[in-house]
Parts: structure tokens; C-alpha cells; sequence
């Protein structure tokens, strides 16, 4: 990464914060012919998409997310050749699997037509799955520049949106029950909409179930080969490429410290943003920001393995993402538990298998695997055992084949990085109120009544994932306020 000048001499932004976000913010006033410097405080770009090796020399683990579906829906990344500095991406043979009971796994196949999907969800449940997801699925390209930005704008695609929203404003555990039949679908469906760490009884939860849905038909759940450290790497050279200045080990602390610069752009929760920015912010902003939510955390355990997970079903193999719940019931009682500031003895756990699509990941025979499950934000319990219990109840044997484990807790992940206030991954509660008013009532949520000041953080649309879309729309308000003044 570049050394950095003292002063901001003919520079037009800088942005604070060198994750997805920052990164797109920081291409996009590039390609707008701006010079723009981004200041990342840790020693490597990328935040949660970030790759180390965690547990032993030549294990590569994603400390946060591995798994991208976001980033092959996304307008801004499709929009960069990002193959140009390194960037493969790799598919599973499916996209999901989701473990019922011991020895029986449902799993999503990748294609929403054809005999794999009756098979696993039954011949009346794939014709409901059809029904929900086939028009999604098929105008996908269209849908999802709507679904990666704000809410509050009148869609190009009425209809497109209604056909979406009217399902997806439903509670997750209401629309399973409507949609499906059989516990195969149901507790499918549970289990993506459980990534929106809502309890599933929240309406809107069933959204997230339905666009990770769509995601799997649509474009799959790839991973970045190499590890998630890769896909901010090709964003940092392209953003190189482009003259931005990426300084990174740096760490912006107040605004004062920042040189003299026309526009900043702030990849930064609403915490973050009033340490950094307080004194400037007015009294009601800094208020709301403020009274900002954050959403469960996550107790996340990384393992170096002696070999491929032994799972009681072997089909299981087929995905790199598992989940592990059993059937709706058991999803939503976890779920709840975790809204209520609780846990339970036997979470719902996410887990991934990188080596089974990315076999660079681990030296030759062995491989890699991570899972976590949701406790209530700012959690210090450790719930790895929790944890290693459900893999082995779907696998057993499993614990026999783990060479070394590498275990952060909430609050260590808030440790690791400050965005991730209390363990929350996905920037802020994502309820019916932060969806749509993310993250204060402001009809445009990339903008802030500091001239020149900016946000394009998970916290603003669309949220959590690795998508850039909401540094790409903070980097085109800043660009309308930068065009509007000379000199």
C-alpha cells in the first residue's frame, strides 16, 4: 500500500475505512476522475473480508464471511473486471444443505428445474418453491439493483417489487408454513432466513429467505478461490489502478486529524461515526445516530481438519454452506432465544466447508472449516463446545479429525473489528425499522447535514454482505455534492 503524504494537497475525498464499501466508494469517485485516499486502520485492506491463517501454517480461514452470493448479484462489482487482479470464483456442486435429522440432509440444488429439487424437497413442495422463486429467479437482473439500495424510492419494476415484496414483508416462520407442506422446505427456508439474525417471527424476516433463495438459482453461492482476502485485494488494485491511495495501519480517530479535504466518506458504523465526528454532527443527528441498534452477535469457531467433515449423510459434501437446525420448530425456538438474550444448548449453527470447492485453501488431504452461531450482542460466552456438539450430530467423528481450533467470541470479533459492535456482523439490526430507515429517518442515508460528509457503511442500504452497493451509492451522493461546487 502507498506511504502518505502529510497534507491532502489536490486531493477531492478521502474515506475512512478500507472494507467492501470503502474500497467501491473509493473506485467509483476514481472512475468520476476524482483523487480520493482511503485510510484503513489495520494492517491489510478488506475488514470481514479479510483471509489468515488462523489455526496452523498453510490453513487459510476467513475470519468473517466466506461464502458470496451478493457479490455476483451486485450491479457495482459486476460492473469491475476484478478477474484482471486475481479474483476466481468457484462454485460448490450445490449451493445449500440444511440438516434435518441425523443422516438426512435437504439439499438445494442449484438449478430451480429438473428432478434434483423434487427430489429433495418432495414433487409438492419443488412445485411451491417454483412458484415463489421462478419469476424472481428469472428477472433477477432487474430485481436486484432495486433490492441493493434504498428503500425509500419508487421502483423502476412495480411489479417486479410487488411479485418480491409481498411475500418477503412476511414473518419467515408465517411464510413456511404457507408456502410448504413437508419439514424438507420449511426448515430450508427457516434456515436462510435465519442469516437475518432476526427472531422468525419478525416480519420481513422471510425477506431475507427469499433473496438468499433467489441468490442460489440465480447466480450461486460461490467463494472468492484463495479465501475472502482475495476479493479486497482485487479491490484495493483496482482501486490502485484507478490513483486512489490506499494507506492502511492507519487509524482515524477524529476528524480534526484528517487533512484539509473536500468531501470524506465514512465507512464506519453509527458508533464509530459519532467517535470520530461528534463534535461536528448536530444535536438531533448525533442523537439518532445514537439510538442506532445493533443486532445479535456471533461466536464463530475456525478448525484445521485432518480431513473432510464425516457427515452421517454424505450428499451433505455437495455444499459448502451447511446449516444445522433440524426442523422449523427448532430454528425459530433458537432464534428467539437469541432476541430474548439468551441461548440455547443446541443453536442453530451456520457452517461452511471452504476445501470442497477450494481445495488451495489447506495442504494436500486436509481441510478447513468454520461455523458460528447467534448470541445476544455484546456476548463474552464462549459456545464453541455448543457448537462442536451439533457438527458431531450430524458427523460423527468429527471432533477426532480437528488439528487446531481458533475461537473468538462476540466480543472478541468486536476486538478484532470495531464495525463489529457487540459480535454484529451485519452492521446494525436489519428489523422492519432499520430496513427501511437505515440508519436514521433521512430520505437520502448516505448523506449528513455535515457538508461534505458522507456514509457508506453496512449500517446505510442495502446492509451487510459483500456487495459494495452501499459505498457505490455514497460515492455518487458525493459526487452530486462534489459537481455542484468549484474549486
Amino acid at each position: 500500500m502507498s506511504s502518505v503524504s502529510a497534507t491532502g494537497a489536490g486531493l477531492d475525498a478521502i474515506v475512512v475505512g478500507a472494507g467492501p464499501n470503502g474500497l467501491a466508494a473509493a473506485i467509483e469517485l476514481a472512475r468520476a476522475g476524482r483523487r480520493v485516499r482511503v485510510y484503513e486502520a489495520a494492517d491489510t485492506v478488506g475488514g470481514g473480508t479479510r483471509s489468515a491463517e488462523l489455526t496452523l501454517p498453510g490453513f487459510i480461514h476467513d475470519p468473517c464471511a466466506s461464502v458470496h452470493p451478493l457479490s455476483l448479484a451486485s450491479p457495482f462489482l459486476r460492473s469491475l473486471n476484478l478477474g484482471r487482479h486475481g479474483l476466481v470464483w468457484v462454485q460448490p456442486n450445490a449451493p445449500v444443505a440444511h440438516a434435518l435429522v441425523p443422516g438426512r440432509t435437504v439439499v438445494l440444488p442449484r438449478s430451480l428445474d429438473g428432478a434434483a429439487l423434487d427430489d429433495a424437497l418432495g414433487h409438492r413442495d419443488a412445485r411451491g418453491w417454483r412458484r415463489l422463486l421462478g419469476p424472481l429467479v428469472a428477472d433477477w437482473e432487474r430485481l436486484f439493483p432495486a433490492l441493493l439500495g434504498p428503500v425509500l424510492r419508487a421502483p423502476r419494476h412495480p411489479l417486479l417489487m410487488a411479485r418480491f415484496g409481498m411475500p418477503a414483508v412476511l414473518p419467515a416462520a408465517a411464510l413456511a408454513r404457507l408456502a410448504f407442506r413437508d419439514p424438507p422446505a420449511r426448515a430450508l427456508f427457516a434456515g436462510l432466513a435465519a442469516h437475518s439474525m432476526l427472531p422468525l417471527w419478525a416480519p420481513l424476516s422471510g425477506s431475507f429467505g427469499v433473496v438468499l433463495a433467489t441468490l442460489a438459482h440465480a447466480v450461486g453461492w460461490p467463494l472468492a478461490q484463495g479465501g475472502s482476502g482475495a476479493i479486497a485485494a482485487a479491490l484495493a488494485s483496482e482501486a490502485q489502478a484507478l490513483g486512489v491511495e490506499v494507506v492502511t495501519g492507519h487509524r482515524v480517530d477524529d476528524l480534526s486529524t484528517l487533512p484539509r479535504v473536500r468531501a470524506v466518506v465514512l465507512d464506519l458504523t453509527p458508533r464509530q461515526v459519532v467517535a470520530v465526528a461528534g463534535d461536528r454532527l448536530p444535536a438531533g443527528y448525533r442523537r439518532a445516530l445514537e439510538r442506532f441498534r445493533y443486532g445479535p452477535g456471533v461466536v464463530k469457531v475456525d478448525w484445521a481438519l485432518d480431513g473432510p467433515i464425516p457427515w452421517r449423510d454424505a450428499g451433505t459434501a455437495a455444499a459448502a454452506t451447511v446449516h444445522l437446525g433440524g426442523q422449523l420448530a427448532a430454528v425459530v425456538r433458537s432464534e428467539a432465544a437469541v432476541a430474548a438474550g439468551q441461548t440455547v444448548a443446541d443453536p442453530f449453527v451456520l457452517l461452511v466447508q471452504p476445501t470442497v470447492a477450494d481445495p488451495t485453501r489447506a495442504p494436500a488431504g486436509k481441510h478447513i472449516a468454520w461455523a458460528y452461531c447467534h448470541v445476544p450482542n455484546g456476548s463474552s460466552e464462549d459456545l464453541s463446545s455448543a457448537i462442536e456438539a451439533q457438527v458431531e450430530r450430524f458427523a460423527p467423528g468429527f471432533r477426532d479429525l480437528v488439528l487446531a481450533r481458533a475461537v473468538k467470541t462476540a466480543a472478541d470479533m468486536e476486538a478484532w473489528d470495531a464495525n463489529y459492535v457487540g459480535g454484529d456482523i451485519n452492521g446494525g439490526l436489519a428489523d422492519w425499522r432499520q430496513l427501511v430507515f437505515r440508519p436514521v429517518r433521512r430520505w437520502n442515508p448516505y448523506t449528513t447535514p455535515v457538508p461534505g460528509l458522507f456514509l457508506g457503511s453496512s449500517s446505510t442500504p442495502p446492509g451487510g454482505g459483500v456487495h459494495g452497493m452501499a459505498g457505490w451509492h455514497a460515492a455518487r451522493a458525493t459526487e452530486r455534492w462534489l459537481s455542484r461546487r468549484v474549486g
